[in-house]
C-alpha cells in the first residue's frame, strides 16, 4: 500500500521550503506519495509548474476554513489566538510579543482601560503558569471542524500516515492540524521563519513533531512554548539550500542591465521591512541625500527592495510605496524592484523570485535593512549589512495607529541576536549610516568572519543539506510510527 503524507502550503514561504528545496522531490524519490494543500486559485498554478510524479495538488479550501472561524464564536476564536499569540512563557525573551500587545492595545482597545486590564492580566498568568497555557489549548481544540467535507473527506480518501503543516497552527492550518488530532492522525509542524518561534509561540493546535532551524529555536519552543525536547528536531533551514550552493545568483552584469544600474557606481540595497510596525521612508531619504551629496567614500546608486506589506490594501502601505517609486523617478541613481506575487492569498513570496533576491544580495557593495530576516540571507552571501534604524517624528502620523520606534527594536530576539553576533552595524541616524557605509566601501570584510559564525548559529548547516536532512526526518516519522 503506498504511503501518504499530506503537507499544507498555506503561505507562499511554504511553498518555497517545501518545493523550491528537494523536500518535497527527496519524499517522492522515496516512493511517498505527496497530498499538498495550498491556495485553491493557484493549484492548476503549481501542478503545471512542478508536474512530479506522486505529487497530488489540491485546494486548501481557505474560504470554508475562513467561514468556519466567522460563524463560529469570532470574538472567541478572535481572542483565543491572540493569547496563543502572546502567552508564551516568561523563560524566553518576550519583547516581540509584547510589541505585538501594545499594537492590539493601541488599534483594537484605544480608550478601553478595563479591558487593557483584563487582557494584561490574562498574559501574565499564562506566562508564569503551564497549566493555564495547557487550557488555553484545550480551549483552542473545541474549535475544531466537524462538518463533513470540511478536510474529513481529503483525510478518509487519502489515508494519510502524517499531516505536515508550514506552522504548528499559527494560521488558517490550525483547523487541518485539529481536525487531524480528531482522527487521530500523526501530525509535524516545521518552522520556516526566522522570527517564528519568538514571535507566533503556543501552537494553535495540538501537534506532535516539529522541526526547526539551529538549537537556538529549538530552545525558544522549549522554553516559550512548552515542546517536550524529544519533539524537537534540528534540520536547518530548506529554503535557503540554493543559497548555499548559489543555485540562483544571475550573472552580475546582466542583473545590472536588468534594473539598469551603472556597473561604474557601488550598489547600496535597501530592502524594506518592519512596515507593520513604522515607515521605511525615512531611511531611503537618507540614503537617497547620502547618494547625492558626495559625502560617501565611492560614487554609489541604490535599489530598493519593497516589502510585501506595500501590496496589500492599506493606504498608508500603497501610499509609502507611492513616494518611493517618485524618489525612484526623481533620482537616476535610486532604482526600485518589486517581490513577485505568487497568486492567490499565498501573498509576495514566491519562489520565482528567488533569483531576483539571492542577485540582489550577491551583487551589492552593502545591503541594508531593518533586522528584517534577509539580514540572515544576506549573511550568507558574505555581502556587509546595516541596520538602518532611524525614527519618524509622529510615525505614521495617523490616529489610532500603532508606532514602534525603530531605535526601540533592538532588543527584540532575532534583532538582538544579529547585534550581539557581530554580523553587521546598525545606524540610528543619517551621520551613522555615512560612516558606516564609508567604513564598509573601504574595508567589506570588516566582519566577514563575524558573519560566517552568525550564519552557522542561526542555520545550523551551512552545506546545502537542510532539504535531506528535513525529508530524513519526515521518512523516520513515518518508519516508526
Amino acid at each position: 500500500m503506498t504511503e501518504r503524507v499530506i503537507i499544507c502550503a498555506d503561505h507562499g514561504l511554504a511553498l518555497i521550503y517545501f518545493l523550491n528545496s528537494e523536500v518535497i522531490s527527496l519524499l517522492l524519490s522515496e516512493g511517498i506519495e505527496v497530498i499538498l494543500l495550498t491556495d485553491d486559485s493557484v493549484v492548476n498554478k503549481i501542478r503545471a509548474q512542478y508536474p512530479l510524479a506522486g505529487l497530488i495538488v489540491k485546494g486548501l479550501r481557505l474560504d470554508s476554513a475562513r467561514k468556519y472561524y466567522e460563524e463560529n464564536s469570532q470574538s472567541t476564536q478572535y481572542w483565543l489566538n491572540f493569547f496563543r499569540r502572546v502567552g508564551a512563557s516568561e523563560k524566553m525573551n518576550t519583547e516581540a510579543l509584547d510589541s505585538h500587545i501594545q499594537q492590539i492595545e493601541t488599534e483594537s482597545l484605544s480608550g478601553r482601560n478595563i479591558q487593557k486590564i483584563i487582557l494584561q492580566f490574562i498574559v501574565q498568568v499564562l506566562r508564569k503558569s503551564h497549566p493555564a497555557r495547557l487550557f488555553l489549548e484545550y480551549l483552542q481544540m473545541r474549535f475544531t471542524p466537524r462538518k463533513p467535507g470540511f478536510y474529513g473527506d481529503l483525510f478518509d480518501h487519502f489515508k494519510p500516515s502524517l499531516v505536515i503543516t508550514s506552522s504548528p497552527g499559527w494560521r488558517m492550518d490550525r483547523y487541518l492540524l485539529r481536525e487531524a488530532t480528531r482522527k487521530s492522525i500523526p501530525t509535524a509542524s516545521v518552522i520556516m521563519g526566522w522570527d517564528n518561534p519568538s514571535s507566533y509561540c503556543l501552537s494553535g493546535s495540538k501537534v506532535d513533531w516539529i522541526t526547526c532551524w539551529s538549537d537556538i529555536q529549538k530552545n525558544e519552543l522549549i522554553a516559550g512554548s512548552d515542546w517536550e525536547p524529544n519533539r524537537v528536531n534540528i534540520s536547518g533551514i530548506p529554503s535557503y539550500d540554493g543559497y548555499f550552493k548559489k543555485k540562483w545568483v544571475i550573472p552580475r552584469e546582466k542583473y545590472f542591465r536588468m534594473h539598469k544600474l551603472d556597473p561604474k557606481r557601488k550598489l547600496l540595497s535597501y530592502a524594506c521591512s518592519f512596515t507593520t510596525f513604522a515607515p521605511s521612508l525615512q531611511n531611503i531619504n537618507a540614503l537617497t541625500r547620502l547618494i547625492n551629496s558626495g559625502q560617501l567614500y565611492e560614487p554609489c546608486q541604490l535599489l530598493i527592495r519593497l516589502h510585501p506589506n506595500h501590496f496589500l490594501p492599506d493606504p498608508l502601505f500603497a501610499g509609502e510605496r507611492d513616494k518611493i517609486m517618485e524618489i525612484a523617478r526623481n533620482n537616476p541613481n535610486v532604482h526600485v524592484v518589486e517581490p513577485l506575487p505568487v497568486g492567490g492569498e499565498l501573498g509576495y513570496y514566491s519562489g520565482d523570485d528567488l533569483p531576483e533576491k539571492s542577485s540582489m544580495m550577491q551583487h551589492s557593495d552593502i545591503f541594508l535593512t531593518v533586522y528584517s530576516t534577509m539580514v540572515v540571507e544576506c549573511s550568507i552571501h558574505e555581502t556587509p549589512i546595516i541596520a538602518v534604524c532611524m525614527d519618524t517624528p509622529g510615525g505614521w502620523n495617523s490616529p489610532n495607529r500603532y508606532y514602534l520606534p525603530l531605535s526601540q527594536i533592538g532588543r527584540w530576539p532575532t534583532h538582538q541576536r544579529f547585534v550581539q553576533s557581530g554580523a553587521g552595524r546598525v545606524a540610528f541616524d543619517q551621520r551613522q549610516l555615512r560612516d558606516l557605509i564609508n567604513l564598509y566601501l573601504r574595508n567589506p570584510q570588516e566582519d566577514l568572519e563575524k558573519q560566517r559564525q552568525f550564519v552557522r548559529d542561526e542555520c545550523t548547516y551551512t552545506d546545502g543539506s537542510a532539504s535531506q536532512r528535513t525529508a530524513g526526518f519526515i521518512l523516520s516519522l513515518l518508519r516508526t510510527k
